[in-house]
């Protein structure tokens, strides 16, 4: 079963870290309303949602991507680059443990969720503000024995590497048999060196921030404000659901940051 792991949002949000965007202020209440919207999109794709309480001392703690990485053979507990947002690394592993094996990257390796795009057994992650070269040197040596390939991507122009490129999955070419592997991206934020074999789609230039999509059920779930760069993402066959986070996104919130997607079976809870 698939299942997504969210968190409410902390109604000290408007405190919430920024790096790469201005500060301009959040309506609660509409945040609040457009976070239930995203976790009900999730429950009719399929996925068994799991909300947890919010958490009024820890404004970023509706991103429950950026504390842990989740495969299937085990969780990775991770130290945010944030000092102030190391508090969610432990509440998320309390839930995560009744579900898989726990291991932890440890100071001084940072690293965040938002920075790792998991594509079969390869997992990319952004070298950025937030996550260091130790920090994916740890990441690989846990992960080396389950043979996963640790790959580090440099990135300049944003917060983490998924929001600059996310994989939106496979589509037969026209007239062919063939299936090529989609990347959504703003190329001009990271360097594409190790992303071979891939076809991309560029965000269009008038929407920069357009290429963080969460794709789930054959279904892409995309932010209702970036318009120019969904006809790009439809034109190629893709099906797109939008949907409104606009209030979301002046906290510097993507599709992936809100929710952990796992399968799951009677077995694994612990």
């Amino acid at each position: 079963m698939l299942t997504a792991i969210t968190r409410a949002v902390s109604p000290a949000i408007v405190h919430c870290e920024l790096s790469f965007i201005d500060r301009k202020p959040i309506d609660l209440a509409v945040a609040e309303e457009q976070h239930h919207a995203y976790e009900k999109l999730l429950g009719k794709l399929g996925a068994r949602v799991i909300s947890l309480p919010a958490e009024p001392a820890l404004p970023d703690s509706m991103f429950v991507e950026d504390p842990a990485i989740v495969l299937d053979e085990l969780a990775v507990i991770l130290p945010l680059g944030t000092e102030t947002r190391r508090g969610e690394a432990q509440l998320l592993a309390h839930a995560l443990a009744k579900f898989r094996k726990l291991e932890y990257v440890s100071l001084p390796g940072t690293l965040e969720g938002g920075d790792v795009l998991r594509i079969g057994r390869r997992l990319f992650v952004g070298l950025t503000q937030r996550s260091n070269a130790e920090g994916v040197r740890q990441l690989a040596a846990i992960l080396a024995p389950h043979n996963y390939e640790v790959i580090a991507v440099p990135v300049t122009g944003c917060l983490h590497l998924k929001s600059a490129v996310t994989y939106i999955g496979r589509k037969q070419a026209s007239g062919s048999r063939a299936t090529f592997a989609f990347l959504l991206a703003n190329r001009a934020w990271f360097d594409t060196g190790p992303f071979t074999g891939f076809e991309w789609i560029d965000v269009d230039p008038e929407e920069p921030h357009a290429a963080n999509a969460l794709a789930l059920a054959s279904t892409v779930i995309f932010p209702a404000s970036f318009t120019r760069t969904r006809a790009r993402i439809e034109a190629l066959g893709f099906h797109v659901t939008p949907l409104d986070i606009s209030e979301l996104q002046k906290a510097e919130s993507g599709l992936t940051c809100s929710s952990l997607l796992f399968e799951t079976r009677n077995s694994d809870s612990r």
